[in-house]
């Protein structure tokens, strides 16, 4: 079942030519496409689904700076400024509010971890504070807690509104909108990007942003372009107005988030499927390590993503049907075992939601670098060619700067953070750093 989604309307035709074609309409995508006809670009988003139908609509809309590895800080603070921006800029309401996200553990390792972490926070001036299990207790409802960690200038924003909302606003600025419309493959000429070749005819264009979620790797291969990359499928559950209990929780149990209707979105962090796949034996010694240390919840399992989806085998020709469009959007069936233990563990934390009914639950596609940090980099060897995916989870927190600093790099503008962190080039000349710690 595919989660409630704002669906918007897309251009009637698609243009021949534009100064940047952005492939995948997600959050990043979405972002990308805004901040470039902002500028007064050309663009031309093309989507092989619907505007926001994949991983943005399908995550917990947590906006945060807590507890991210120091290389996406910079970006996760900028981000936070851009969400601000957004409902007066474009005057669509995203549901971004500064809420603030509270965690709390009886783990003493993890609020240990919690409390390292301040070190990174006071090094970029983050506000965040350690709570005592009293303070823990007051702010979650009166649970029993050891401690905590609330990140008080963080919050949540509307999986269901913001990606389509910013599409919006990109074709308020010029922008043309395309769903679906698969983008089959690259038209390159010497080296360089000379176009995009859909399912509904080529854009002429010599800049391509490549923000496709799951799908960026079997992109890249079938250009031969390597990028090492895994999804790890998980399960989330919303449930029908509820009584207001907190806005956000992260517990080791369950995490919990207030929607704007008064439902909350309810997931266990860290449980999922990894599933095996030719692409993942095909990257299997690369993400080994990040398995190891940061996968303890997640099962293995052969299903049909094995044989079909953005994982299997196979290539295909430009002039005929192809994967993406066998697959308009990627919609895994949710496990009913890990709906079951997510409400079960939810009322059990609170009692308030014994009689609140499951409205919706779906599945889907945490697409994973192996050190747990995204690409948003040029292409060495293909000039005009901008990858941005493998956010690892982070993705909706971090889209609206990770798309404008994607559009920054497709035009030569000077980047909104330090782009080297986010490089393609590490996963594949062995310089990229540690796994990211969360």
């Amino acid at each position: 079942m595919s989660p409630t989604l704002e669906r918007i309307a897309s251009n009637a035709r698609l243009p021949a030519e534009a100064d940047v074609v952005v492939i995948g309409a997600g959050i990043v995508g979405s972002a990308a496409a805004y901040y470039l006809a902002k500028r007064g670009h050309a663009v031309a988003l093309v989507e092989k689904g619907v505007v926001g139908g994949e991983q943005s609509s399908r995550n917990w809309g947590w906006c945060r700076q807590q507890n991210r590895d120091a290389r996406e800080l910079p970006l996760a603070m900028r981000a936070m400024d851009l969400w601000d921006s957004f409902s007066r800029e474009i005057g669509g309401d995203i549901g971004f509010r500064r809420s603030g996200l509270v965690y709390a553990s009886n783990d003493t390792g993890q609020i240990a971890q919690w409390e390292k972490w301040r070190e990174t926070a006071r090094q970029f001036g983050i506000d965040t504070r350690m709570l005592s299990g009293s303070e823990a207790a007051a702010m979650t409802g009166g649970h029993s807690w050891r401690g905590g960690v609330h990140s008080v200038s963080d919050g949540k924003a509307e999986p269901a509104r913001a990606a389509p909302v910013l599409a919006e606003g990109a074709r308020s600025h010029g922008a043309s909108i395309h769903q679906d419309c698969a983008a089959r493959g690259l038209d390159i000429t010497n080296g360089a990007v000379s176009g995009v070749i859909t399912e509904k005819g080529l854009i002429r264009t010599r800049s391509v942003i490549l923000s496709g979620g799951a799908w960026a790797s079997a992109f890249c291969r079938r250009h031969d372009i390597r990028f090492p990359q895994a999804s790890i499928r998980s399960t989330i559950l919303r449930t029908e107005v509820a009584p207001k209990l907190l806005d956000a929780l992260y517990t080791p149990d369950c995490a919990l988030t207030r929607r704007l209707d008064g439902s909350y979105t309810i997931a266990i962090s860290g449980k999922g499927t990894l599933e095996i796949t030719p692409q993942g034996l095909r990257y299997a010694r690369e993400f080994l390590p990040m398995f190891i240390k940061r996968l303890k919840a997640v099962e293995f399992g052969l299903g049909t993503s094995f044989f079909k989806g953005p994982e299997a085998l196979g290539g295909w020709a430009f002039d005929r049907e192809t994967p993406f469009e066998r697959i308009r959007v990627l919609d895994p069936v949710p496990s009913r075992a890990s709906v079951a233990l997510t409400l079960a563990r939810a009322r059990a934390l609170y009692p308030a939601l014994q009689n609140v009914a499951v409205r919706e639950s779906w599945g889907s596609y945490i697409d994973s670098t192996p050190d747990a940090v995204p690409v948003i980099s040029p292409v060495a060897g293909l000039q005009g060619f901008v990858l941005a995916a493998g956010f690892s989870g982070h993705g909706f927190g971090l889209g609206p700067a990770a798309g404008h600093l994607a559009a920054d790099l497709a035009v030569g503008d000077t980047p909104i953070v330090d782009p080297r962190p986010f490089r393609h080039s590490r996963l594949i000349d062995g310089s990229r750093g540690e796994i990211g710690e969360f």
